[in-house]
């Protein structure tokens, strides 16, 4: 009697990934955007977290889509040593990556559906395109503005900081949540339609 194959068909929609900081320290900062999309997704949607790819991950459904939810656990700049992996564990192509992560060139608030397209010196985005060889995985991007004129702060710095006080924090989380089930449930190409 032979082995069976396994089968080669993805078992899953959709690998959500939201980009972060490990840590209580970065918690809630602007740079940690795409972890709280996750996290609020999980609990949207009833996941449960276990420890896998060097991260926390959660299998769920969103209607009749099956969804791989993962936080890497490592740092932002080493991202890619976590999803590539489980990209590839669930046997997904690139276009089946939604990737949630703070965006400096959008307005505070601004949130985007995107394909492909630049890095713009983001280390988490530049670590997945370095680990997957492609920057052609989808996005959603929520947006955290620049600093003000004048702050004295390195960027590094000032992203690795809380929102200022009085920020609507939980509302830019929702909507970043939001446009990831936008793009789950109706498709990128709508999604763009109804957030961009």
């Amino acid at each position: 009697m032979g082995l069976l194959r396994r089968s080669r068909e993805p078992s899953l929609s959709y690998l959500v990934a939201g980009l972060g900081n490990p840590g209580p320290r970065y918690r809630v900062t602007r740079h940690n955007l795409g972890q709280l999309a996750v996290e609020l997704l999980a609990e949207r949607l009833g996941g449960s977290w276990r420890s896998k790819f060097q991260g926390r991950v959660c299998e769920t459904r969103d209607g009749d889509q099956r969804l791989a939810l993962l936080i890497p656990e490592t740092f932002m700049n080493d991202s890619g040593s976590s999803v590539a992996p489980a990209l590839r564990f669930w046997k997904l192509p690139t276009s089946r990556l939604l990737v949630i992560h703070d965006e400096i060139d959008l307005d505070l608030g601004d949130v985007r559906a995107k394909v492909g397209g630049g890095l713009a010196g983001h280390n988490g985005l530049r670590s997945l395109a370095e680990a997957l060889g492609t920057h052609d995985f989808l996005r959603v991007r929520a947006g955290i503005g620049r600093p003000e004129r004048g702050d004295p702060r390195p960027i590094a710095d000032w992203l690795l900081q809380p929102f200022e006080v009085g920020t609507d924090v939980d509302a830019l989380v929702r909507d970043a949540a939001d446009c990831a089930q936008a793009v789950i449930r109706d498709g990128v190409d709508a999604a763009m339609r109804e957030w961009n």
